[in-house]
């Protein structure tokens, strides 16, 4: 089947080529290097919500699904392969209540509580501190924890902190090696809250900023170990948060911004397939807006910080629809399509065009919730166009970027025009020039023509409608196939099917 369906994906670009095309020219500037792509972009968000830990990455060590440790087997493969650099935890909403002391010792006796932020359901605290930041080693992750400061005090930041990094012979250093961990953690980021302006506790930016600035004091780990500390900002178009919290919000190392991609509008979002064009063109409208928050939060943050040594952290981002049929209320189960394949690549190409404030970004989330890498029914997984798009776009980490314009075409439905394509280009650290290369419109395939010269291979996903997808019955529908470019009076040109997102190396 799986060989059936990739045919079936090779014999359909050709088809697509012959539709009438639009031609876009793409000047890449290689004599303007700017700052180099952190590799914290492509990191990940996973939070006490639905079936994002339990099953989809926890099962625990007597599961008869395979697992290392208790955590699924394939899922630790297929985040390796993405080599995920960081992973957010424990939420999101969740970490507002939440109370480390619930997910050490014993697991057999931690207490049960009630997920009050996510379907009422009750937690257990089988996956917990030791899980998570373990967890983090087993992928080759980097752990980016955010503290309780919406209902603990600064002394319990503190020492969850000290029971997590310290090498000392103090008391919770003692506990953390009765728990089963000799040496410490490494917890390279630490949020100073979430979401402070709602669900973590719906303050004032100038009590937010007070907040910030007495618990950062206290939230501590050992000097060498470097950690960096991140406000919390604003998200979407509310910048007030992002200009408090600027001037009067302390000593900080990042500050981030949330923001959410809507067909609609969040109250009446639209479905995740089965969905007509114009919310496919709204989606990527909506995806582009994130280029505006970019910049304008930047602007804020270079009146306090012009040497720029501050980062903005996208700590939260992605689709967000509504509910998935039969799917249970509060657990953000959704399917995860072409459309959300597109979205993923111009944010991180929107990324790579900011890298000089951008330092991180975390996609919402991980496993089974939003727009997740991998979707998981008990025993089967599959990988979603999200995934596959985080797997081409690898070369990108720690890559240095050049600047990217492009001319011609458009694509345009009611009232709402976009680019035909969207374009990144970056120098690899294997030194190769990578391009990637995004046609926004569902219809009609592009002639892209460069300024470049020689020859580019790679891959590219695709597929024959706009909600194309991978299920359970089958799991390689969408998946990327290979694709290279050729010569048009001697520059390097490509030949981009509709609603299709490429990467190639050119040598």
């Amino acid at each position: 089947m799986r060989r059936i369906l990739l045919s079936l994906v090779l014999l359909m670009l050709p088809a697509l080529a012959m539709a009438q095309s639009v031609n876009v020219s793409v000047n890449v500037d290689t004599s303007k290097p700017g700052a180099e792509i952190s590799r914290h972009i492509y990191g990940q968000f996973v939070e006490h919500l639905g079936r994002g830990i339990y099953e989809g990455i926890w099962v625990g060590e007597n599961s008869k699904i395979p697992n290392i440790r208790g955590y699924r087997s394939d899922v630790v493969a297929a985040l390796k392969n993405i080599k995920v650099p960081v992973m957010r935890w424990p939420g999101g909403c969740f970490a507002d209540l939440y109370d480390w002391r619930d997910g050490i010792g014993p697991r057999a006796k931690r207490p049960v509580r009630v997920n009050v932020h996510w379907g009422g359901v009750t937690e257990d605290n089988s996956f917990g501190t030791h899980e998570f930041l373990n967890l983090a080693e087993l992928v080759g992750a980097e752990a980016y924890v955010s503290i309780n400061v919406g209902t603990l005090t600064p002394y319990d930041a503190s020492q969850w902190l000290e029971y997590m990094t310290s090498d000392s012979k103090s008391s919770l250093a003692n506990e953390r090696r009765r728990n089963g961990r000799a040496k410490p953690w490494n917890v390279k980021f630490v949020g100073i809250g979430n979401e402070t302006w709602g669900c973590g506790g719906n303050m004032r930016p100038e009590y937010a900023a007070d907040i910030q600035r007495r618990y950062a004091t206290f939230a501590n780990t050992p000097r060498d170990m470097g950690t960096l500390k991140i406000a919390s900002g604003s998200h979407d178009d509310n910048y007030e948060f992002a200009e408090v919290m600027m001037k009067n919000g302390g000593r900080f190392d990042g500050l981030s911004v949330h923001y959410y991609t809507v067909p609609r509008v969040f109250r009446d979002k639209g479905a995740a397939t089965g969905f007509p064009e114009a919310e496919w063109a709204s989606t990527l409208d909506h995806a582009r807006h994130v280029e505006t928050i970019v910049t304008k939060t930047a602007e804020i943050m270079d009146k306090y910080d012009p040497a720029r040594k501050i980062g903005l952290y996208f700590d939260e981002w992605g689709t967000w629809y509504d509910q998935g049929p039969g799917s249970t209320p509060g657990f953000l189960y959704q399917q995860n399509t072409l459309r959300d394949a597109e979205v993923a690549a111009l944010h991180l190409n929107i990324f790579h065009r900011h890298t000089d404030r951008v330092k991180m970004a975390n996609i919402a989330q991980m496993i089974n919730v939003l727009q997740a890498m991998i979707l998981t029914d008990k025993e089967k997984m599959v990988l979603t166009p999200t995934y596959h798009v985080f797997e081409m776009y690898v070369p990108f980490q720690g890559a240095t970027p050049y600047p990217a314009s492009v001319s011609g075409g458009g694509y345009k439905n009611g009232d709402t025009s976009l680019p035909s394509v969207d374009v990144s280009a970056a120098r690899g650290k294997d030194g190769k020039l990578y391009l990637s290369l995004v046609n926004l419109d569902p219809n009609r395939p592009a002639h892209v023509v460069t300024n470049l010269s020689g020859t580019a291979k790679g891959r590219i996903l695709t597929g024959a409608a706009m909600d194309t997808r991978n299920t359970f019955a089958a799991p390689h529908a969408i998946r990327p196939v290979p694709f290279s470019g050729s010569s048009d009076n001697g520059k390097l040109a490509f030949d981009l099917p509709a609603k299709a997102v490429a990467v190639v190396a050119v040598e």
